[in-house]
Parts: C-alpha cells; structure tokens; sequence
C-alpha cells in the first residue's frame, strides 16, 4: 500500500482529528477516523490507530472510548481539556469586553482563544459581548506596548516615549512639545478600563502613572531604574483606591458620611478592610486617604444625598466651590 507523504505524521494528524472535530457530546468511530486521516492523505489500519490512541493517552490526552449514539456505537472522544467550555467562554468574553485591546486584536485573539476547543464548542465562542458605553481603543501598538513594558521591568532598565492627547481636532497632540519621556517602569495597572504604567520620574521624584494607550515610539534604554526606595513598601491597592479613574491629585486624609444602604457602594469602592463608624442608625463615617480631584467631588456628586464630605475644611472648600463653579455654568 502506498504511503502518503503525511504518512509520518500520523499521530499527529490522529491528535488534531480527536481535538478538532470530538468533545463531550461529540465523538468519532473507528471508520470516521480513518476516512479523516484519508483526508490528509495518510492510510492506517485499525491495529495500528489502537496503538497511536494509546500512545496519545501516555502523552497526557484525555481520550474516552465508549458506547454511545442511537446506534450504542463504539466511539471516540476527548474529555477534559487544557481550558473548559466555561473558562475559554469567559476569556473570550473579558477579550471582547476590554476596552484597551482593539477591535481587530480582539478578532484575533478569539480566534486562537478558538483553538482550545472542538470546531462544535468554537462555534459558541464566536459571539460579540456588548457592554454599555464600550468604545474599542484605536492604538494598535497597546497591545505590543504591555509586552515591551513587562520586559523593561525584567531587565531592570527604563522606558522612553512620547506620550499624547487628543485635541478638539480629534488629532493625536504629543504632550511636553513632543519631548521624550524618560521613566523606570515598576509595575502595570488594569484600572477605569485602561492600562497604565506605574513608573518612577527621576524630574519629578515622585511616582506617576501613564495611559499604556498614549504612548508612541516606546523603547528600552540601557540606563537602570531608578526609585526603588519608592516601591519598596508601594501599595498597589491603596494607590488604586486612592485615585479615582486614575486622575492624579493632592492626597488629603478625608472623613465621609454615608447612609447606610450605601455600605455597598463603599465596599466595592475602598474594600472590607476600611473601618465603619457608626454615627446613628442610619448613617457611618469613613476615614480614608485620597487623590483630591474633579473624578473624587464627581464620584461625591453622583451620590447624591446618600453621601456627606465631612472635613476636612479645606477639601469641603473645594467642592463648594465646584458647586459653584457648575452652578455658574448651569444656573441662570
């Protein structure tokens, strides 16, 4: 009998058959895997496939053979896999509902994120997530960026970029006259649906963080970081919490005054650690540190009346002035 020229590949071949086209509710005969390896232009015999699907088992494929069907036909299948229905359903998800991976990335992404299962399941992966309010980022170069950022912070050395903003023109304006930033990247922070870099400004001597999304022409330098003394007891989470949607601001000690159906709220925002302090039965205090900004008299605001900045005085200050300010511009 003549060989094919994938004839070597066989168990190769076996494999691919087993993974593409079997899964719990789908399996494959004898004569059904060998007319698919005729496909690829490889004859077998039956003794010879036994022995190619108990060396797959060996190797750590997880091949169910059993009764099955209306006919109660010996058949073939795989049954666990590297990721479940479920997970590969739950990343494909998080892909299409992220913001900061583009459109055609996130195409691509699912397609591989496809591969992980039979061609019958990766037909329930090919489905669009819809989230209120979900614009696709524009900057293809993101998802490169992330990867070359990780590696900076391997090697230990520092990033430089150009970072922009959009103008009313919806142009791309490079900020600092498009002058090059030079940062030693510590960490990276998926927060407000965006990544950020979380560096050190030697100019500054302090700690910054930049929208991953608004740097162009990123590379690595040879010079080494700089700002451990900075990092060695940085807080990821308290940072995070302190900054509201990631605007920067002047970090005040506040007390706030919330009624109680909103300790939710409050959870969700600084944690279960934060302690409560009960005013009344209907009201408790908070006491926490955070980046004063227009983001933080935002979130207050929308709050309404379920919620009260308590001090200190010159942060109440500051929102009455704000009120004012918006008052101006709305009132009559």
């Amino acid at each position: 009998m003549a060989k094919g020229a994938n004839q070597k590949l066989k168990l190769l071949y076996l494999m691919k058959i087993l993974l593409e086209r079997t899964d719990d509710r789908h399996s494959i005969t004898m004569s059904e895997i060998l007319n698919a390896l005729q496909g690829y232009g490889i004859t077998a015999e039956r003794k010879s496939i036994y022995t190619d699907i108990e060396a797959l088992r060996l190797y750590g494929l997880d091949i169910i053979g059993e009764n099955g069907g209306p006919q109660n036909v010996f058949a073939y299948h795989i049954g666990s896999r590297q990721f479940e229905l479920a997970e590969l359903k739950l990343l494909v998800d998080s892909v299409q509902a992220s913001k900061f991976i583009t459109a055609r990335k996130s195409k691509e992404l699912v397609h591989k994120l496809e591969q992980f299962a039979s061609d019958y399941e990766a037909k329930e992966l090919q489905r669009q997530v819809y989230v209120s309010g979900r614009i696709k980022n524009m900057n293809e170069s993101i998802y490169y960026n992330v990867d070359l950022l990780h590696e900076a912070i391997t090697q230990d050395v520092r990033v430089r970029f150009q970072y922009f903003q959009w103008n009313e023109k919806k142009e791309m304006e490079l900020r600092h006259g498009g002058k090059s930033y030079c940062i030693s990247p510590w960490s990276l922070l998926w927060d407000a649906e965006n990544y950020y870099l979380i560096g050190f400004d030697d100019q500054a001597n302090g700690i910054k963080h930049y929208r991953v999304d608004r740097m162009l022409r990123l590379s690595l330098t040879e010079e080494k970081r700089a700002g451990a003394e900075h990092f060695r007891q940085f807080d990821m989470a308290a940072y995070t919490t302190k900054v509201f949607r990631m605007f920067a601001g002047r970090e005040e000690m506040v007390t706030l005054r919330f009624q109680k159906y909103l300790a939710g709220v409050v959870i969700d925002r600084f944690g279960k650690d934060v302690p409560f302090y009960y005013v009344d039965e209907d009201h408790f205090d908070i006491h926490v540190s955070v980046a004063v900004s227009g983001q933080f008299f935002g979130w207050i605001l929308a709050l309404g009346e379920g919620v009260e900045l308590m001090a200190p005085d010159a942060v109440r200050e500051q929102l009455w002035e704000e009120l004012q300010r918006l008052q101006k511009l709305y009132g009559e």
